[in-house]
């Protein structure tokens, strides 16, 4: 249980980290301003370029479906940016992390860690400067963390055994399959028939 509650909670981790913490502080750093495009967080114009940046906070954010959407994102903006005649640089930056370089077939290139950073500040050391300035605030909280973590999985085992699980505390696959994959609109479904 402990497993799947850690995935829920990385999953989290990017909307926690890359839209609270990473996307303000890259939008200040960089000089720039909030998008006014879907799927792009910040912009930086300067007379010959526009640098368009969707913050992540770590290199493996997403899966296929969700890179061909940012992907889509970057182009539609591209695309009505056309008329202003600048360099269009589509990027996705990542607080964290080593990835670098342009995927096949997408328009933008990824940038992560102090390479980002550097990019958008100009200053080799501003990745070790943001860790500078937490200090021991995370140690601050990991008193509360560990008993609110506690409590999530106590709560969530004692669901799954309540909900998924025979008496004897052997978990129901039938049940656990059929509550994750049953389609609920199975009567509004028309029925195929097979000859």
């Amino acid at each position: 249980m402990e497993d799947i509650l850690r995935a829920f909670i990385s999953s989290s981790d990017e909307g926690m980290f890359g839209d609270a913490f990473f996307e303000p502080i890259a939008k200040l750093a960089s000089g720039g301003v909030v998008s006014p495009s879907e799927g792009v967080d910040v912009a930086v114009e300067t007379k010959t370029s526009y640098m368009a940046i969707a913050v992540k906070s770590g290199p493996n954010w997403g899966n296929a479906a969700q890179l061909r959407k940012q992907n889509e994102s970057f182009i539609s903006l591209r695309s009505r940016l056309y008329k202003l005649h600048k360099q269009f640089d589509a990027v996705i930056g990542h607080g964290y992390g080593k990835k670098k370089g342009k995927p096949k077939g997408k328009i933008y290139r990824n940038v992560s860690g102090q390479a980002f950073w550097t990019e958008i500040t100009g200053d080799l050391d501003f990745y070790l400067k943001l860790i500078r300035l937490m200090k021991d605030e995370p140690q601050k909280h990991k008193s509360e963390y560990k008993k609110a973590w506690d409590a999530a999985v106590n709560r969530f085992t004692g669901e799954s055994i309540r909900d998924f699980c025979f008496e004897d505390r052997r978990i129901d696959w039938e049940k656990l399959v059929r509550f994750v994959s049953e389609d609920k609109n199975k009567a509004d479904t028309p029925q195929t028939k097979t000859s």
